[in-house]
């Protein structure tokens, strides 16, 4: 009797747990974060997106519908921003099939540069967040938020 009161119980929790496994999200993009020293007082800061196969990643101007990839930067008295993040891959402009628009994107990788400077001689970093938002031919998933820091030395 005892065994029949506890098989209910045994099947929630196989859901409970089996549950939070097969709802996990996709996550088509990889993201690193790197600085290249150019001289005594610039770096360029490399944020670059590899992209599994098959799958989109939005440029910063890709057009009307999906979100398209942003950067917050943020500045210090010691870190400054020199113009404005470059776009360096091969963009690809052609109908997309989940927004039925043309529109601007990169498959694969792209490179996304921001140059900097750094005044004084301590420790300096660049903080921000990247927004960007991906599709395939089936599906687009929504846009997500990423932080990141990185370390000019």
């Amino acid at each position: 009797m005892s065994v029949l009161r506890l098989a209910p119980l045994a099947g929630l929790v196989t859901i409970l747990v089996a549950g939070p496994a097969s709802a996990q999200i996709e996550s088509p993009v990889k993201w690193t974060f790197t600085a290249r020293k150019v001289n005594a007082a610039t770096y360029e800061v490399h944020m670059t997106a590899t992209v599994d196969g098959g799958w989109r990643l939005y440029a910063q101007q890709a057009g009307e519908g999906p979100t398209p990839t942003r950067f917050t930067l943020k500045t210090s008295p010691q870190v400054a921003l020199k113009g404005s993040v470059m776009e360096v891959g091969r963009p690809i402009v052609a109908q997309d099939t989940a927004f039925n628009t043309r529109l601007k994107y990169y498959q694969n990788q792209v490179d996304f540069v921001q140059k900097v400077t750094v005044k004084g001689k301590a420790p300096a970093a660049l903080k921000g967040s990247v927004e960007f938002m991906v599709a395939d031919d089936h599906q687009a998933l929504p846009p997500k938020a990423l932080d990141f820091k990185v370390a000019l030395k």
